[in-house]
């Protein structure tokens, strides 16, 4: 006779109880800036939140990262979008699932519409491949909200200008415009989850605008 027992059930691995929320933009946009702003907002109201980048973020991340921005190195576009759809299945698995399956909310520096903008568009890979390979990567993992910081691509390589620029940053101006229109593409495809979010003004004044947005859906 089988033994009865009160025990709940395991829970299924494969539901996802957090929220996912990713920063996206042009460089100079300030998407590090403002996901650890709302890190720290969300820390200080006792949510349960952790903060991802891209790329890194895992050891494997990490020398892929070393790889893909190394100025000066030598990437062939196919290459460069096969490291970041690496990179990213690695903190799918180790990081970003796992969290999520434990009811956090995980703020992300970046996710596949990056990959979209500038490896699908950017260096011509194209939107449906790139698509394809990062859906096979994260296991089609969408973020909840997509939160897009808003500037010129002018005024975005101003901000960058005054520091060591990385070999994406160091592309020509035509490069990060085709990016940007790459964006507005992926805002009417994606409007669902997507807000626009302007980033000009201080660091606080964008996070005011941020955490407007991010509060409805937490």
């Amino acid at each position: 006779m089988a033994k009865r027992t009160t025990s709940q059930p395991a829970a299924d691995p494969s539901v996802l109880l957090g929220t996912f929320i990713t920063f996206e933009g042009c460089d100079g946009a300030g998407k590090s800036t403002q996901a650890a702003m709302l890190k720290s907002r969300l820390d200080t109201e006792g949510k349960d939140a952790i903060l991802v980048r891209e790329p890194g973020g895992t050891p494997i991340g990490s020398r892929i990262r070393e790889l893909l921005l190394e100025p000066g190195a030598s990437v062939a576009p196919v290459t460069e979008a096969l490291l970041f759809a690496a990179d990213r299945a690695q903190q799918v698995k180790d990081v970003i699932k796992p969290a999520l399956r434990k009811g956090k909310i995980v703020i992300s520096d970046r996710f596949v519409d990056s990959s979209l903008a500038y490896q699908g568009v950017g260096r011509g890979c194209g939107l449906e491949p790139v698509k394809n390979l990062n859906d096979w990567a994260t296991g089609g993992l969408e973020p909840n909200l997509t939160v897009f910081l808003d500037m010129s691509v002018e005024d975005g390589l101003a901000r960058v200008a005054g520091r060591e620029l990385d070999r994406i940053e160091r592309e020509k101006r035509e490069f990060h415009e085709n990016v940007r229109y790459a964006y507005s593409m992926l805002q009417r495809i994606y409007s669902y989850r997507y807000i626009t979010v302007d980033a000009t003004g201080t660091p606080e004044m964008v996070h005011q605008r941020v955490f407007h947005e991010v509060s409805k859906i937490i």
